[in-house]
């Protein structure tokens, strides 16, 4: 991972659970210096200690870029230690949900470069999506800046105002635990049909892992996917027609579910 910037003025994590260790592991893998790191972490995990980034030590004065990783509820006490950063050519980079750019530009400055970002879980894996919005001050230079250091760790989308960043949240950041309950109860109901639950789960985690790299690899949309695999008076027609109902199948039930995501963010940010 090549950045000039970096290499020259350092790049802080203030925050390094597990979302923060899954980004620092992927900038180290791509090639950033462990030396241009500096993490700011309070309880950092035997992994953490053994990369050789400097770790809990005297920051630089005024860094490349400074990625957010803490937990919101953890926020108001640690961003205004980082004051002296803001108003200048620090990037500020949040993936902490629930955080408004709004608040970085009270606590660090109205001039502050700040980019909101909102991962998800895959991202552990390399595999995630990350959805990046920046102020004014960022502009598309910060963008960029951001969208390299987040592609780290999956694919990155822009999006055309922070309002949407809560839908974001409700399809992509939550996303995985749909998919993950999905196979839960994709499994379940493979036992009553009389399978070993663990034949079952395998069953089930092989099927949803494997279309969904199906679905990114294919030239077809997800729709036309699924005409593919649905003959006419079959096995998969009469289960779609459950599941496709729009009284109370997954189109109905999935909109609900969304929606009720998307206002908890929205409540979550207005604090």
């Amino acid at each position: 991972m090549e950045n000039s910037r970096i290499a020259r003025d350092g790049l802080v994590l203030l925050g390094c659970g597990k979302m923060g260790s899954a980004m620092l592991a992927g900038w180290l893998t791509r090639g950033l210096p462990a030396a241009s790191v500096w993490v700011r972490d309070p309880a950092p995990s035997d992994w953490l200690q053994g990369t050789g980034v400097h770790l809990n030590t005297d920051l630089p004065a005024a860094p490349a870029i400074v990625l957010v990783a803490v937990k919101p509820q953890m926020m108001r006490d640690a961003l205004p230690t980082l004051a002296a950063m803001g108003n200048g050519s620090t990037l500020f980079v949040s993936v902490a949900a629930g955080t408004p750019i709004s608040f970085f530009e009270q606590t660090l400055g109205a001039q502050t470069p700040v980019v909101r970002a909102m991962p998800n879980t895959p991202a552990a894996i390399s595999q995630g999506i990350t959805a990046i919005v920046g102020n004014g001050a960022a502009g598309a230079a910060g963008l960029d800046e951001a969208e390299v250091l987040l592609s780290a760790v999956g694919e990155v989308v822009r999006l055309h105002n922070e309002a949407q960043i809560d839908a974001v949240t409700a399809v992509s950041g939550s996303g995985p635990a749909y998919v993950f309950h999905m196979i839960e109860t994709l499994a379940a109901a493979g036992v009553d049909q009389g399978l070993p639950a663990d034949m079952a789960l395998q069953l089930a985690r092989a099927t949803v892992a494997g279309a969904g790299a199906l679905a990114m690899q294919a030239g077809e949309d997800p729709g036309q996917l699924r005409i593919n695999v649905t003959s006419p008076n079959g096995t998969t027609q009469a289960a779609l027609e459950i599941l496709m109902s729009e009284t109370d199948g997954f189109p109905a039930l999935m909109r609900r579910a969304v929606a009720a995501a998307a206002d908890r963010s929205r409540e979550l940010s207005n604090g």
